[in-house]
């Protein structure tokens, strides 16, 4: 069952805004309770009961005047429009607000596909609140992060990134990139030549709460490199520095 342990020591403080969020959710009782349970954290909470009705809230929240929204907290049994093809919508769309996937499906196929779809987190039912919130806590920090980021626009040589636009070109050439890829050159490119462990970057991109290896960011990292370099054998941007990690520049 669900336990409605909120915790009353969690702070919000680290945060410029009171943070917004959208619960999607048709199960009336856990919909509910984590409305609840996030109105005690003093979140602005805004709820969808379907799938396409939470598509309808996003794309009025991205209208000149709207009101942004910080987290998505999304169900994957949705009437009308699953959680799993809204989230891929939604990064298919460009949108990068963080989503936090709650389900039944417990299988690790299942917490893999929510992830690889987009979602930023993967939590199980049933859940207590202390884990949701903490869940949320997290990915609100990293977002505030994000946000606060001192430019909209990064260039590093040939590549550039426009951060607002979540757009990347390399020698004028616009090139795709995944919700991930982008979110792993952004972190390069706001520390040019830093190196960063495998370890460090799945916590940055993938969150602590990720479940696999250190071989992803490997793969995402070949990735990126037939993207960006003119010669993928030989990075002239993603350096690799053995023993340690990846620089960038």
């Amino acid at each position: 069952m669900l336990s409605l342990d909120t915790p009353k020591s969690f702070s919000m403080s680290e945060l410029t805004t009171t943070p917004r969020v959208l619960v999607v959710e048709d199960e009336t009782l856990i919909r509910e309770m984590v409305c609840l349970a996030l109105q005690e954290q003093g979140h602005d909470v805004v709820v969808a009961i379907d799938g396409r009705a939470a598509f309808e809230l996003l794309d009025e929240a991205s209208k000149p005047g709207g009101k942004a929204f910080d987290l998505i907290i999304l169900d994957i049994m949705l009437p009308h429009l699953n959680g799993l093809d809204l989230c891929r919508l939604l990064r298919h769309n460009g949108n990068t607000i963080p989503i936090l996937i709650l389900s039944a499906k417990a299988s690790e196929t299942d917490r893999v596909l929510g992830l690889e779809v987009g979602a930023d987190d993967y939590l199980t039912k049933p859940f207590s609140m202390r884990e949701l919130i903490a869940r949320c806590r997290a990915l609100l920090r990293r977002q505030n992060f994000t946000a606060a980021l001192p430019s909209s626009m990064l260039q590093v040589g040939e590549v550039a990134l426009f951060v607002d636009e979540c757009r990347v070109t390399v020698r004028g050439e616009e090139v795709s990139l995944s919700p991930k890829e982008f979110r792993l050159l952004e972190l390069f490119m706001n520390a040019p030549r830093r190196v960063w462990s495998r370890e460090q970057l799945i916590e940055q991109v993938w969150g602590m709460d990720f479940i696999g290896d250190t071989k992803t960011v490997d793969v995402h990292i070949r990735w990126l490199r037939e993207k960006l370099e003119a010669d993928p054998s030989k990075p002239e941007y993603l350096i690799t520095v053995r023993g340690f990690g990846y620089r960038f520049g």
